[in-house]
């Protein structure tokens, strides 16, 4: 199932997506699936960011040659950081530079989508605590990230984190290509299988730290090729078995 969040008639809804048309889920997503029986065209309504979430949990520094091209070890652990939830924009929005004349740059990742309360979940049994999973573009400040030694104001800033276009909840995650395009051009193009840590051993290990709620994100990491953004390009995310995220940059 492809479940997004909609605007339609100054109103936003949560939603299911089939084919080219969109039902209306009224009681949400988080529980027992119902769809209204009355379907929208898919090109009458405009597809928000798929999730509002709580917290926005990243993990930094999870593929295998994104740690090479960087020249830093493989992580014994994964790297964990916390960014702004208000930076999550949907499809077709723009990425807001805060400098022209700082490094921002792009970065595939594949985001995990929470659908219940979940506290110290077993690897074994993480897929059972997942509603889907959706693209994400983990838009970061080098420069600010260098000079804080941290990541929280360098990946925080309004609309640093583009999301969608919808959840996918049928999906093996570990084995899928991702790819990132810039103005049509493939900068970064790899599969989840080069993750040092799989999504199921992440949900463990966060879930070890912090109780996970409903709607809660998960970033996992991007692969090797990330590179810096300008004003005017066309940035799209894809993930097979999920679709294409789509924003422009301002």
């Amino acid at each position: 199932m492809k479940i997004v969040r909609f605007a339609h008639n100054s109103a936003e809804h949560w939603g299911l997506v089939e084919d080219d048309k969109v039902r209306a889920l009224p009681d949400g997503p988080f529980g027992e699936i119902t769809p209204a029986p009355d379907a929208l065209p898919l090109d009458a309504v405009k597809l928000l960011a798929p999730v509002k979430p709580g917290k926005l949990v990243c993990v930094g520094l999870n593929y295998v040659l994104h740690a090479r091209e960087s020249g830093l070890p493989l992580p014994d652990e994964p790297m964990l950081f916390m960014c702004s939830p208000q930076a999550i924009i949907g499809p077709g929005e723009a990425i807001v530079l805060n400098s022209h004349e700082q490094r921002v740059e792009f970065e595939a990742e594949l985001a995990i989508v929470i659908k219940k309360r979940a506290r110290n979940v077993p690897a074994a049994e993480a897929a059972s605590v997942v509603l889907g999973y959706t693209c994400a573009n983990d838009v970061s400040n080098r420069d600010l990230q260098l000079k804080d030694k941290q990541f929280t104001r360098a990946k925080s800033f309004d609309t640093y984190k583009p999301v969608g276009p919808w959840i996918e909840t049928e999906l093996t995650p570990d084995v899928l290509s991702i790819r990132l395009l810039q103005n049509g051009v493939i900068r970064q193009d790899s599969t989840t299988a080069d993750m040092i840590f799989p999504t199921s051993f992440i949900i463990e290990f966060v879930s070890s730290i912090m109780t996970l709620e409903a709607g809660d994100v998960i970033i996992t990491g991007t692969p090797s090729g990330v590179g810096p953004m300008k004003s005017g390009d066309r940035i799209e995310v894809e993930i097979a078995g999920i679709g294409k995220l789509e924003n422009t940059v301002q």
